[in-house]
């Protein structure tokens, strides 16, 4: 199969390798030829603009920060619908908001382009071992079709309903999985500020009904101040801005949620975007006057 993609940085070389990996013909295009080197010394072929890609190809994939290049990818001068034929499916494996991909479908009916959202979650590490958690949204029978595509970057390849309903969830889970994160700080810098060290907390937490995904990274991460990249805080900000951005427009009361994406704001502001999405902490351990992390 003929498949194009767009975006290979942090996430999407990884994604692109086991598309690559998967004995499918490949053409790739990023801002940036040096993060394509590795994929293209496997056998894929470079584009000049997202819209060669898609020329080029029987379905595209993207994976970008924000909605606004998803947006500009797709739909901008040498975008991806200036190359697409008709009858050619576009997988959005951004995370990205629900009116954002809506307004893109709307311009892509015209050419007849089929546009589904594909979110993914797992990280860099599930990106890598090819195990994330893939929901989408939009129509089934191309969802159908290009299934065993997707089944070479996920485990968990979920259909979860009409147009947006994948960016729906993905919105949902980020929110769970960083609000904790912040709720998570507070939590052990208490234990540690009143005497109980942190692998102490963690040992009997991670044992109790207070276990959670989100603490599982800290042996390796902020207990051994590790906050190498693998979903950075620039990334996280925006999703937990979509979440509350949802909740405004739907009128729902967001009020612990919008504490939460204050914290990751004030962490941006500190100039930690490009760390981790887990430095986070480091607002809270400032505050406390504690550090999250095992006696020396």
């Amino acid at each position: 199969m003929k498949i194009g993609f767009i975006g290979v940085g942090y996430m999407g070389r990884h994604m692109a390798r086991n598309i690559l990996n998967g004995g499918h013909d490949l053409t790739i295009f990023d801002i940036s030829k040096d993060a394509a080197e590795e994929l293209l010394s496997l056998g894929a072929t470079w584009a000049t603009s997202p819209g060669q890609a898609a020329e080029a190809s029987d379905v595209v994939f993207t994976s970008l920060p924000r909605p606004q290049d998803v947006e500009e990818v797709v739909a901008g001068e040498g975008g991806i619908l200036s190359g697409a034929r008709s009858g050619t499916a576009y997988f959005d494996l951004s995370t990205t908001d629900p009116a954002t991909i809506e307004r893109i479908a709307n311009q892509a009916e015209a050419k007849g382009v089929r546009i589904l959202d594909a979110p993914v979650s797992g990280g860099t590490a599930g990106a890598d071992n090819a195990t994330l958690c893939v929901m989408v949204g939009g129509d089934r029978d191309a969802y159908d079709e290009f299934k065993a595509v997707l089944d070479l970057i996920g485990d968990k390849v979920m259909y979860c309903g009409d147009l947006g309903a994948g960016a729906v969830c993905k919105i949902v889970n980020n929110l769970i999985g960083l609000s904790t994160g912040v709720l998570l700080s507070e939590a052990f810098t208490l234990g540690i500020k009143a005497g109980v060290d942190a692998e102490t907390l963690f040992t009997a937490v991670a044992g109790s009904s207070g276990a959670t995904q989100a603490m599982q990274g800290f042996p390796n991460g902020i207990f051994k101040r590790n906050f190498d990249p693998g979903f950075q805080l620039d990334l996280a900000t925006k999703d937990v801005g979509l979440a509350t951005q949802l909740g405004r427009e739907l009128r729902v009361p967001m009020e612990m949620s919008n504490i939460a994406q204050q914290r990751y704001i004030t962490a941006q502001n500190e100039g930690w975007g490009r760390l981790s999405a887990g430095a986070v902490a480091r607002i809270q351990e400032e505050r406390s006057g504690v550090e999250i992390a095992p006696p020396d």
